[in-house]
């Protein structure tokens, strides 16, 4: 099956992945006029002290009036990084069903330069990439694993095997895509983790991505948030 194309729109992320914003509902006047609404006011448009409001409201974790702001997300990454992905509850998902669209050939495959060994023990580790000849070696045999592993699923598909069963062979580098509805103060917790030195290194470069969309639609709530140690409301 011929890859799927990448949306109008997309960023690139990854080898075959990439990020969209589909749709938002945010401002930074959301924000303002959500935690105003207690003293009976709104606003129509940012004044000077609004932003020290924003401030006040991150610092102090006052995190309701971030809940007011809604974005959408298209994305494509691999099942991996997908499951990483599900565990932020305070969101909402839509995933590609491999029950009934037949799977496409598309497997993430490392860069060079990613490719890398985990140093340490349990819940501290460290990674140091490899040397370029083992680089190229891991990738081959990645690459090797994941053909077979498609034109098994083919094969089953062929004989008239359920999809549903036969996506079981498939690895979790397979590439999936969903549909993601998240309030900005979830967001600042996704990216409080996700964008962070210790989150894995392929969900970091989505989060990195998702987070320069988050600061064009609500600069100021992200300049606070980062001033307030990126520590979610």
């Amino acid at each position: 099956m011929t890859a799927a194309e990448i949306p109008e729109g997309s960023i690139p992320v990854l080898d075959r992945g990439f990020v969209r914003l589909d749709a938002a509902m945010a401002s930074d006047l959301s924000v303002v006029n959500a935690a105003r609404v207690s003293f009976a006011r709104h606003k129509q448009e940012m004044e000077p002290d609004d932003e020290g409001l924003i401030g006040f409201l991150l610092r102090n974790r006052h995190g309701t009036p971030f809940e007011h702001n809604s974005f959408r997300f298209h994305v494509r990454c691999p099942i991996f990084v997908m499951r990483e992905w599900i565990r932020h509850r305070w969101s909402s998902f839509n995933e590609f069903s491999m029950r009934y669209t037949r799977a496409t050939d598309e497997f993430y495959l490392p860069a060079l330069e990613d490719v890398r060994r985990q140093v340490g023990k349990p819940g501290a580790y460290s990674f140091e990439p490899v040397e370029p000849e083992l680089a190229e070696q891991a990738r081959a045999e990645m690459e090797k694993t994941n053909e077979a592993a498609y034109a098994t699923y083919n094969s089953l598909i062929n004989a008239g095997i359920a999809r549903e069963l036969a996506r079981t062979v498939l690895p979790v580098a397979a590439y999936t895509e969903f549909y993601w509805t998240v309030n900005a103060r979830a967001l600042m917790n996704f990216l409080s983790l996700r964008n962070a030195e210790a989150a894995q290194l392929e969900i970091r470069r989505y989060a990195e991505v998702i987070e320069n969309l988050f600061a064009e639609q609500m600069p100021l709530t992200h300049a606070a948030f980062v001033a307030a140690g990126r520590t979610p409301p």
